[in-house]
């Protein structure tokens, strides 16, 4: 086989997926699998990633609809090895669906519509399989390696989903409860039917008040629970090193810490471990985690000889990602006594003033639509309020994108909110 032989085409999508960003993972997975198998949209579900657990391509129609309680059903019915074709309500409809689950990370894989070019063979199977480990090897490393860039990121997009879960909870519950209250009223006629329908609306309460308890589990995860999390991480690093490393847990009764928050503390403590394996004369090291109810504090101490210094590369990259959750790290270094490290990890994003935006160089209009996008307004509400087209509105949106250098409307939505934009009245 000479290189001309090779398949270019299939090994430079590889590349470029094992390559991907988080935020275009989904688009080019898909785009690698379309010469084997073609489908109207291309959903991934993974845990993984608190701030966005899905990453969709395709069809705007599907991906903008699908929903988190419909993924969750539809993995309930996988096996951790095979692959599983049939019909699942997606994005409100029933589709013909193709699913497949990443066993270690319990991460989904989701092509409505497949269209195998070459349905009579089981080669195009195989290699959406192989596409599928390698994508969600890819998202299990970078979120375990929690850089900067992803953490700013997640943390945003995790606050604008829990303020919408909250919102559309709060709405709904009240429409419910009323509803309820009328249809109990012994004012109403025809009992059967009041009955029926009093159930159907206690049933609708209930999957409400679940869905709005799904969404918090996504970006929350109990403090004891992140911990051993760290303790099994750190088990194959320490296992041969003839090094001891010591665990203080925190209080079982810690608050939850924000999905990005744990991610990033377990990365933190796997990098300082690393490093103070590297010193010589090291023969312990002791990590301790507590929670003081609006920080994460994190302390890793070694037993060395103390030449560990701030100016260690590896440190400097370690409080980047401190930095980036607006934490504090701190090293105390004794000659002959080892390093000691402290860490603080805010557990609710800052307050920054609705002004912090001068470096994006918007126009007026510009930031007025942004504000209107942070209130969660269509365009059609925007042209009305500032007295321009609908296409006007897309121009200056598609403007937005460009400065903000995000995708989509909920990636600007996000980026407002972190940076002090909130909803107006």
């Amino acid at each position: 086989m000479t290189l001309s032989d090779l398949p270019w085409p299939l090994l430079n999508a590889v590349a470029a997926l094992a390559d991907a960003p988080l935020s275009h993972i989904a688009q080019r997975l898909r785009k690698a699998a379309l010469p084997s198998v073609g489908s109207s949209a291309l959903v991934i579900f993974t845990e993984d990633c608190t701030g966005r657990p899905q990453k969709k391509a395709g069809a705007e129609d599907i991906i903008s609809k699908v929903s988190i309680a419909e993924l969750d059903l539809l993995r309930a019915q996988l096996s951790d090895e095979d692959p599983w074709f049939g019909e699942a309500e997606l994005a409100g409809k029933q589709r013909h669906a193709l699913a497949l689950k990443h066993a270690p990370s319990n991460a989904l894989l989701v092509l409505t519509d497949p269209n195998p070019i070459e349905p009579d063979t089981s080669a195009w199977l195989d290699l959406l399989r192989f596409l599928w480990n390698l994508t969600a090897r890819r998202i299990q490393e970078k979120v375990a390696d929690a850089p900067p860039s992803y953490l700013v990121e997640s943390r945003a997009a995790s606050a604008e989903r829990l303020r919408v879960t909250a919102e559309l909870t709060d709405l709904h519950s009240t429409t419910l409860e009323t509803l309820l209250a009328a249809l109990r009223s012994s004012a109403l006629d025809h009992a059967t039917a009041r009955t029926t329908v009093t159930d159907l609306a206690a049933k609708a309460l209930i999957a409400l008040r679940t869905h709005s308890d799904r969404t918090t589990d996504l970006v929350e995860e109990p403090v004891a629970k992140a911990f051993e999390r760290l303790r099994e991480d750190l088990r194959p690093l320490t296992g041969f090193s003839g090094i001891e490393v010591q665990f203080i847990e925190p209080p079982l009764n810690g608050r939850a810490l924000p999905g990005e928050v744990a991610h990033a503390a377990r990365a933190i403590v796997r990098g300082l471990v690393l490093v103070m394996m590297e010193q010589p004369e090291v023969t312990r090291i002791r990590t301790h985690w507590d929670c003081d109810g609006e920080n994460l504090l994190i302390n890793v101490r070694d037993d060395g000889g103390g030449a560990l210094t701030t100016k260690d590369p590896n440190i400097g990259r370690l409080d980047r990602r401190v930095q980036a959750l607006t934490g504090q790290l701190r090293m105390d270094v004794m000659s002959g006594w080892g390093a000691d490290v402290f860490v603080s990890l805010p557990l609710d994003l800052p307050a920054r003033p609705a002004g912090d935006v001068a470096g994006w160089n918007l126009a007026a209009r510009e930031l007025e639509v942004l504000q209107h996008l942070a209130s969660g307004h269509r365009n059609r509400t925007i042209a009305a309020a500032m007295g321009i087209s609908e296409n006007t509105v897309k121009f200056h949106v598609r403007n937005l994108f460009k400065k903000l250098d995000v995708g989509s409307r909920t990636e600007a939505i996000a980026l407002a909110h972190s940076h002090g934009m909130r909803q107006q009245g």
